[in-house]
């Protein structure tokens, strides 16, 4: 069983850490809430006062954090606690810029580093059903499977350095349209007549079917799991795809890739979030759909 600094404890980083300790790994843990801090006590994690003390000695050391700044800034502040050989493991979802200079400073240790975004939400955490998205070199990621295995229901190897973020990025523009598209249809269904759970029950098995209808239709009734049964209440909230959309319109940006749809959904959900809806469940952008009416 490895010994395993973990900084980020929050929402996702708490029950990753949690699954960690389940699995009979060793883990310290480092967060700036100290309710945080708490709660990876009572799962069976050590803490540390700073981060350079949770990855001082580290078999493994990862990272589940806001933004690219703040892994970098991480990756800087641990330079002197990180041994050699020491596996990084950053999950937080990132620009491709800041992934890669993450696995710039890992490679100046002497480190072996991974990108390693995840997909599935809370629950994901909570339950290890979490996707994670790998990039890295092939002893990298061959020294991460075991370690990402307790958090995970699939561990994907994307390709090399920042191909995670890559994918992460990509998966979640496609996720903002499906569900934007979603919603449109389930509004337009219901203005032309039709029962949400008819036009479920013909979606699902159509050619029409997606994730967003099937696994988290943003109508009330026909997927009981879904947020939608719950008040909007967030498994993936709506400003966290404004984050991930704006990554990936950065990402357009860099490379010059058409995506009209993608800097659209951008434009609808940060709209939406500025409108006070930052909080409720990306999903709930269906409101936006039943309160317009077209010019």
């Amino acid at each position: 069983m490895a010994n395993i600094g973990f900084i980020g404890l929050g929402n996702m980083g708490g029950p990753m850490a949690a699954n960690l300790v389940k699995a009979g790994h060793a883990v310290c843990g480092f967060d700036l809430s100290q309710t945080s801090l708490q709660a990876a006590l009572d799962a069976g994690c050590t803490t540390a006062e700073t981060a350079s003390e949770a990855a001082a000695d580290k078999d493994v050391v990862v990272t589940m954090l806001p933004a690219g700044k703040h892994v970098v800034g991480v990756y800087n502040e641990i330079r002197s606690a990180v041994a050699q050989g020491t596996l990084m493991i950053d999950s937080s979802t990132i620009d491709i810029e800041s992934a890669r200079i993450a696995h710039e400073i890992a490679s100046e240790l002497g480190a072996q580093s991974v990108d390693a975004p995840v997909s599935g939400g809370i629950m994901g955490a909570i339950n290890g059903t979490l996707t994670f998205m790998a990039g890295g070199t092939d002893a990298a990621l061959d020294a991460a499977e075991p370690i990402l295995q307790p958090m995970a229901g699939r561990i994907v190897r994307c390709g090399g350095n920042t191909a995670g973020q890559a994918a992460k990025v990509c998966n979640n523009m496609i996720l903002a349209i499906t569900m934007i598209g979603t919603t449109e249809a389930f509004e337009l269904g219901k203005r032309l007549g039709l029962t949400d759970q008819a036009l479920f029950d013909v979606v699902s098995t159509a050619s029409g079917q997606s994730w967003s209808t099937t696994t988290y239709c943003p109508v009330p009734g026909p997927v009981p799991t879904s947020p939608a049964n719950n008040d909007y209440k967030p498994g993936f909230a709506a400003d966290l795809m404004v984050k991930d959309l704006g990554l990936s319109q950065e990402a357009a940006a860099m490379t010059q890739a058409y995506t009209p749809l993608g800097g659209h959904a951008f434009e609808l959900y940060k709209q939406f979030c500025d409108d006070g809806n930052g909080g409720v469940d990306f999903s709930g952008i269906i409101k936006v759909m039943q309160q317009a009416k077209k010019a």
